[in-house]
C-alpha cells in the first residue's frame, strides 16, 4: 500500500509541474553573463580571448562555465581546431539565432527603462547590426 502511496504521489507531483515560457527563456538566458556571450556571438564566432576580452568583469572560470551551460543547452556551439596550440572558437547555433528578437527586445526595453530613469547606457552591449 505505501508503494502505491508514492506513486500516487509521484503522478500528482508531475501533473502539478508548470512549463512556463518566460521562465524556460530566462532559465537559458539567465545566467550572470549568458545574455552578453550571446550578444556578442551574434556578430560570427569568438575565441575564448575574445570572449574574455568582451565580457568585462567575467572570470575566466565564470566564463567558461556559462559557456559550458549555453553549449548544453544548445544555444552555443564550441568548435576545437586541431591545431598547436589548440584553438576553439565559440558560435551560435541556428537555434542560438533564433533568440536574436527576444535579446534586441529586451535591449530597447531596458534602454527605455534606464533613458525613463535619467540614466545612461555604459555597458558593453551595442545594438547589434
Amino acid at each position: 500500500m505505501a508503494a502505491n502511496t508514492s506513486s500516487q504521489s509521484a503522478t500528482a507531483e508531475a501533473r502539478a509541474e508548470t512549463h512556463c515560457p518566460v521562465e524556460a527563456t530566462l532559465a537559458l538566458i539567465g545566467g550572470k553573463y549568458k545574455s552578453l556571450i550571446v550578444w556578442k556571438l551574434m556578430g560570427g564566432s569568438l575565441r575564448f580571448s575574445h570572449l574574455r576580452a568582451a565580457v568585462p568583469g567575467a572570470t575566466p572560470r565564470m566564463l567558461t562555465r556559462q559557456l559550458r551551460e549555453l553549449e548544453e543547452s544548445g544555444l552555443v556551439h564550441r568548435e576545437v581546431f586541431p591545431v598547436v596550440p589548440p584553438r576553439v572558437e565559440y558560435s551560435l547555433t541556428e537555434f542560438g539565432r533564433s533568440i536574436r528578437p527576444v535579446l534586441e527586445a529586451m535591449y530597447a526595453w531596458g534602454s527605455g527603462y534606464l533613458r525613463k530613469h535619467g540614466l545612461e547606457a555604459n555597458c558593453s552591449m551595442q545594438p547589434l547590426p
